[in-house]
């Protein structure tokens, strides 16, 4: 459904780490980066538009995460493992450990965490095993 979507932070030197971390660990590339921010993995082209890309911008003010919520497809339950390990290890806070979440679906794999702004991140693998 989305293309591309940004997500914006009130200071990319601080916020940056945090989502190279989040990123790599779901396989997704930093393919662009600047004083005002990142991108990540693949924009659509003309005859190919099977991709998702995802810009952190430097916000133009205050910062209001207030039920903003970002969810980001993981390959498999290892790599929403990884995104909650990694994001806490880069700045980011616990929302929700990793685990099924049965009330989505019997095979929702999950984990939540707060980037340094307070956005609220989530992976997920809808696979019933990995």
């Amino acid at each position: 459904m989305l293309d591309h979507v940004s997500i914006t932070v009130s200071d990319p030197a601080r916020a940056l780490p945090f989502y190279d971390a989040i990123m790599q660990a779901l396989g997704v590339p930093c393919v662009r980066r600047d004083a005002h921010g990142a991108g990540y993995g693949i924009r659509n082209r003309m005859g190919d538009d099977g991709h998702s890309y995802l810009s952190v911008l430097a916000s133009r003010g205050a910062v209001v995460a207030d039920n903003r919520h970002w969810c980001f497809r993981a390959p498999d339950r290892a790599a929403v493992d990884a995104f909650h390990a990694a994001a806490l290890a880069s700045g980011g806070r616990d929302d929700g450990a990793p685990g099924l979440r049965p009330a989505y679906h019997a095979s929702y794999y999950a984990a939540f965490v707060l980037d340094p702004d307070g956005n609220r991140i989530e992976a997920v693998c809808h696979h019933a095993t990995s």
